[in-house]
C-alpha cells in the first residue's frame, strides 16, 4: 500500500512519496492499477507478482487522513492477514534519500499510518519508511510534508523512489530482518 493525497495538485508533495514508489512497483511488476468496486472503491489496485510472490498494489484514493478504510476493505476483500500488509510513505524523522524498514511501532503524527492501525486494529504492520527530513527552521510539519519537493531534492527523487522500491522487494524477497541487513546499511 503506498500512501499519498489524491488529485494533481499533491502529486509532487513529499507526503505522496509512498505513492510514487507504488507506482514505481507497479511499473516493475507490469501491473495496471484500477478503481476496485464495493469494498475495493476507494483505492486503485493491481495483482501480480515481485521478486516471486504473488502481491496486490494498492494506492489509496481517499486523503491521507482517510487511507485506513481503503486498507481494511482491500485486506477483507482478498483475505489477507494484516501480518501480510506492507505500507509505504514518507517519514519525517529519517534524513532525505534514506530508507528504512521496520514493522509496527508508532506513527510519529503521520495521519495515514494512525487510520491505518485504527482500521486494522493494530500497529504491527510492515513498514518501508521513504525519508523526506525533517523541515527547516520553525516550519509547521503539516505544511511541509504538503510541499513540493525542492528543486535539489527532485535530481535525487528519481533515485530515491527507486531505492525504496528496491527495499520494498528486497523485503518481500527476504523478509525482515534479512531485507534490514542489505537495505539499512545502503542508504
Amino acid at each position: 500500500m503506498g500512501l499519498g493525497n489524491p488529485g494533481p495538485g499533491y502529486a509532487g508533495n513529499r507526503h505522496n512519496v509512498g505513492a510514487m514508489v507504488l507506482d514505481e512497483l507497479a511499473a516493475r511488476a507490469g501491473v495496471k492499477l484500477t478503481a476496485g468496486k464495493g469494498a475495493r472503491a476507494r483505492a486503485l489496485a493491481g495483482e501480480g507478482r515481485l521478486a516471486g510472490r504473488r502481491v496486490v498494489l494498492a494506492r489509496p484514493t481517499t486523503y491521507m487522513n482517510e487511507s485506513g478504510g481503503p486498507v481494511r476493505g482491500l485486506l477483507d476483500y482478498h483475505k489477507l492477514p494484516v501480518a501480510d500488509l506492507v505500507v509505504v510513505h514518507d517519514e519525517l524523522d529519517i534524513p532525505f534519500a534514506a530508507v528504512r524498514l521496520k514493522r509496527g511501532g508508532g506513527e510519529g503524527g503521520h495521519n495515514g499510518l494512525r487510520s491505518i492501525s485504527r482500521s486494522t486494529g493494530t500497529r504491527d504492520y510492515l513498514r518501508v519508511r521513504v525519508g523526506i527530513g525533517r523541515p527547516p527552521g520553525r516550519q509547521d510539519p503539516a505544511d511541509f510534508v504538503l510541499k513540493d519537493f525542492s528543486a535539489t531534492e527532485r535530481k535525487e527523487l528519481d533515485l530515491l523512489v527507486a531505492e525504496a522500491a528496491d527495499a520494498a522487494e528486497e523485503l518481500l524477497a527476504l523478509g525482515l530482518e534479512g531485507a534490514q541487513n542489505v537495505v539499512h546499511p545502503r542508504t
